[in-house]
């Protein structure tokens, strides 16, 4: 396995064929962008190794707190944290699932505080139905995740 500055540099260095090779295959500069972006993000910031004090582990500053029971609940390099896409969608629902617990805790918050009144059917309709109508543009996002 290279060292993370070796990871990070094949990672910026391969992006423009990541882009290329996307651009030619969807003739889409959106799905281009997306593709791009999850590559990055995948490779500088949401890889396999978030489950050691790594690059990818420290880039993440202040935020970093989030990863600690996902270190905790994975050995390194296992099967669930380095798999082929297994690796990636652990991680992305792990995130997904405490950016939701977070968006709920805000809306009951905000819902006692003010004068706001959620429907919370109304508010998972409304996620599933932008999943249904952009799960493209989420499949693009995962696909650059992965192979970043």
């Amino acid at each position: 396995m290279p060292s993370g500055q070796t990871h990070d540099r094949i990672t910026i260095w391969s992006m423009p064929v990541v882009a290329s090779i996307t651009l030619v295959s969807t003739h889409s500069s959106n799905m281009t962008l997306l593709v791009a972006g999850g590559f990055m993000f995948g490779g500088l910031m949401f890889g396999p190794d978030l489950d050691i004090y790594s690059r990818q582990f420290q880039r993440w500053g202040f935020l970093r707190w989030i990863w600690l029971p996902y270190q905790k609940s994975l050995r390194h390099r296992s099967f669930l944290s380095h798999g082929p896409i297994i690796g990636t969608t652990l991680r992305v629902v792990y995130l997904t699932t405490f950016l939701a617990l977070v968006a709920i805790v805000v809306v009951m918050i905000f819902t006692k505080l003010g004068n706001v009144a959620w429907n919370w059917g109304e508010v998972w309709g409304t996620v599933g139905k932008t999943i249904y109508i952009y799960y493209g543009e989420f499949f693009a996002l995962f696909v650059g995740c992965e192979l970043g």
